[in-house]
């Protein structure tokens, strides 16, 4: 049967095959061919806890009896009150406002109106937004104006606003970003930054240090510009800590989390915020309301599933399972190092990657990307290399089994590429 769906982020021209997935349970996805693979890269970097949690599709169904769907603008539901006291117990402090949205994209999308309205509010002429090189933040409008240009958005130029960009801190380069940011934060009209803390998802898994984004904080504070961490992938554990911002002791004007909200099961993404940027806000004009919104802010059946992964953080050892996997994947990263076939092996809690050396020119395009999935997925493993960069980021309750097993086939693939 010939399908008419449209997959993304797919050259539908390659005629690869697409797997048909009937069901999945912890860190395997069973295909219609009775096929099971490992999920080693969390679906897309949204499955914490496994597929098919007891307790969160629990929570789901248990909802799905009561409300399913409530107009947000003026009505609440105790569902969504309940994830967001949640969240204000275990977030930063400072972050006192919770705003509901979808998707990670929406997530950001709302972070960038909050900052330019507080701004707008407060009567400054503060436009400017600034980004990070090979940043990746989303796929709408705004959040491709804060990615890095390219391939992605390429034939979307003309919709695009202008950003200040500042290079990548790479080891050894960390004072020219610094002395970058600074002298755009001088600048009268900069009125926020967005950064993804201590990892570069799409751009290549690319990490930089803790002590780094503290002192890029200190920056945008001392110039009273708003900052603003997307930890929509480097939220909820992946990288060792509830929020990379903790490792740095940062906590930012602006938060964006999604994926792992739910613990992957559902979409779902908020948009925290101090109270002075509520404040800019909030007025008895209703011509001075935050005016965003979508038709499923907040929907009942993703905030259950959000406040049973809630649950879970406080009464399982999801911490300590992080630990557990963090360590396994350094080791398998140290077993690899004896192969001269990869460079730049890098971990950053339960996030771990490689490049493979290539004929071709490397970054996201490069030839080698199909061939290796395709490798990986003839041994009934998910991987899906950004480029030559191969990156293992999988649930937590991956079994030591299955973990080996697909470490065992990126050291085949070292080999055979």
């Amino acid at each position: 049967m010939t399908s008419s769906v449209w997959h993304p982020f797919t050259q539908h021209g390659l005629r690869e095959p697409i797997p048909m997935v009937e069901r999945a349970e912890g860190a395997l996805l069973h295909s219609a061919e009775s096929k099971s693979y490992i999920d080693a890269i969390s679906s897309w970097w949204v499955t914490t806890h496994g597929h098919c949690n007891p307790k969160i599709m629990a929570a789901i169904a248990e909802q799905a009896g009561k409300l399913d769907q409530i107009i947000f603008a003026g009505w609440t539901h105790e569902p969504a009150e309940a994830v967001a006291a949640g969240l204000r117990a275990i977030m930063p402090q400072n972050l006192s406002r919770v705003f509901f949205s979808d998707s990670g994209s929406t997530a950001v999308e709302v972070a960038l109106k909050m900052a330019l309205g507080y701004w707008h509010a407060r009567g400054e002429a503060r436009h400017r937004i600034v980004v990070m090189e090979h940043s990746y933040h989303g796929d709408t409008i705004g959040a491709m104006s804060v990615g890095a240009r390219g391939v992605f958005n390429q034939a979307y130029e003309p919709l695009l606003f202008d950003v200040g960009t500042v290079p990548f801190p790479a080891a050894g380069t960390e004072q020219a970003t610094l002395d970058a940011l600074d002298a755009i934060c001088r600048q009268n009209d900069t009125a926020a930054f967005i950064v993804e803390p201590l990892v570069l998802g799409a751009g290549g898994m690319l990490i930089y240090t803790p002590e780094t984004l503290a002192q890029m904080h200190e920056v945008c504070a001392r110039h009273g510009v708003l900052f603003i961490a997307d930890e929509v992938m480097t939220g909820w554990g992946r990288t060792g800590t509830l929020l990379a911002c903790e490792q740095a002791g940062v906590a930012p004007d602006i938060l964006c989390l999604s994926k792992g909200l739910t613990g992957g099961a559902i979409p779902l993404a908020v948009t925290m915020a101090t109270e002075a940027i509520f404040e800019a806000h909030w007025s008895t004009e209703r011509a001075k309301m935050f005016f965003h919104s979508s038709s499923y802010t907040a929907n009942p059946l993703a905030c259950a599933a959000a406040h049973a992964n809630l649950q879970i953080w406080r009464e399982e050892p999801v911490r300590e399972r992080i630990a557990t996997l963090a360590g396994r994947q350094a080791r398998w990263l140290e077993k690899l190092e004896s192969f001269c076939h990869f460079d730049n092996a890098r971990q950053c809690g339960t996030i771990a990657a490689l490049d493979l050396k290539t004929s071709g020119e490397g970054g996201y395009l490069d030839t080698l990307a199909p061939d290796l999935m395709a490798f990986f997925r003839e041994r009934g493993i998910l991987l899906r290399p950004l480029g030559n960069t191969v990156y293992v980021m999988p649930p937590y309750c991956i079994t030591e089994d299955q973990l080996a097993d697909v470490w065992n086939a990126i050291g085949e693939a070292v080999i055979s590429f």
